[in-house]
């Protein structure tokens, strides 16, 4: 049979294309996909070109561990249903709706335990908010934010936007957020942060500071995530970050450069740079923390979403996967229009 399969062939250029796909060995499963979802964090560096070249794109994920070199297939958030099984495969996965780490495919091969069953009650476009909400899950893990701290947020598309989401559910005295963007800005206050400010307005960063503080008496953010993507926000982060107080780093920035201000702050506040990234458990959780228990976790917080909050209300745009070159265009050029770009299948 045939499928169709986006591939990204140079910057700024992806294409659909038609491949043939074998019925399923004896251990695999054929999956038709419903949806997936476009990343804009890291798949859109390698739309961009911005990948670096020395580390595999995901080393933890079957499908995304070669180097980055185009032309490649790139995507992991996919979900769809069994359409067919191997022999040897158990026949109750016939029809059953199953998330996948997989790049963008009408349908793919996959050994049983390449799938993820979605939990009753979640739709596929829900379901494919799952890999963004463990990153969500991974950063309050990693920060590990304390009742009556002050929180900053930096970025919120829509990684950033669910780690509001789990903030807003803890006791701090203050979370305030930062996004270029209004849309972003809006979504943030509705989602639980006590203000969303524009870090490119003026005296950005003293706004920031006096909105976080009020009549408190610890100047500056106990905890900042820095989920922009943006290297210069890095430095807004640690300018905002109290003494003694720790900035996680979430984004990742690629090939762009990051410049530094640690002359003056930042050289006597005994502040903590802490790097995330979800591949990983970090090692102080690994007697008790499994990637499955971290992704249990993202699901029970997917459902609590619904319905008074319907996650799906963060996707602002659908494209057939006929025209992914649109919406890849449309995120890379109106980031302002856009918090979660779908492609259907």
């Amino acid at each position: 049979m045939k499928r169709q399969s986006l591939l990204f062939t140079a910057p700024y250029v992806v294409e659909v294309r038609e491949e043939t796909i074998s019925a399923p060995a004896a251990h695999q499963l054929l999956v038709a996909s419903e949806v997936s979802a476009i990343s804009p964090g890291t798949e859109m560096l390698v739309y961009r070109g911005q990948m670096p070249a020395d580390v595999p794109l995901d080393a933890t994920i079957s499908a995304l561990s070669g180097a980055f070199a185009y032309p490649l297939k790139y995507g992991y958030a996919a979900v769809g249903r069994v359409v067919a099984t191997g022999t040897a495969v158990d026949p109750a996965w016939l029809d059953r709706l199953v998330f996948a780490f997989h790049p963008h495919e009408s349908h793919f091969l996959a050994a049983p335990d390449e799938l993820i069953p979605v939990p009753n009650g979640l739709d596929a476009a829900a379901a494919v908010f799952l890999p963004n909400m463990e990153t969500a899950v991974s950063f309050l893990m990693d920060g590990q934010p304390m009742i009556g701290e002050q929180v900053a947020v930096f970025g919120q598309g829509i990684v950033g936007l669910l780690t509001t989401a789990l903030l807003a559910q803890m006791p701090l005295a203050r979370l305030v957020t930062a996004d270029r963007h209004a849309l972003r800005r809006e979504w943030s206050t509705r989602l639980g942060a006590h203000a969303s400010l524009d870090p490119a307005a003026p005296a950005a960063s003293a706004s920031l500071l006096a909105t976080l503080q009020q009549d408190r008496p610890y100047p500056g953010a106990d905890l900042t995530f820095e989920l922009s993507g943006h290297p210069a926000a890095l430095d807004q982060a640690v300018a905002v970050t109290g003494f003694n107080g720790r900035v996680l780093i979430g984004s990742w920035y690629g090939t762009k450069p990051v410049s530094l201000q640690l002359g003056g702050h930042f050289h006597r506040s005994h502040m903590q740079l802490i790097s995330s990234q979800v591949s990983h458990i970090a090692p102080r959780w690994h007697g008790r923390w499994t990637s499955a228990r971290r992704l249990q976790i993202a699901w029970s917080q997917l459902a609590r979403c619904q319905p008074a909050q319907r996650i799906t209300q963060l996707i602002t745009h659908r494209f057939p996967l006929s025209q992914a070159a649109a919406a890849y265009r449309l995120i890379a050029e109106q980031p302002a229009q856009t918090i979660q770009v779908l492609l259907d299948y």
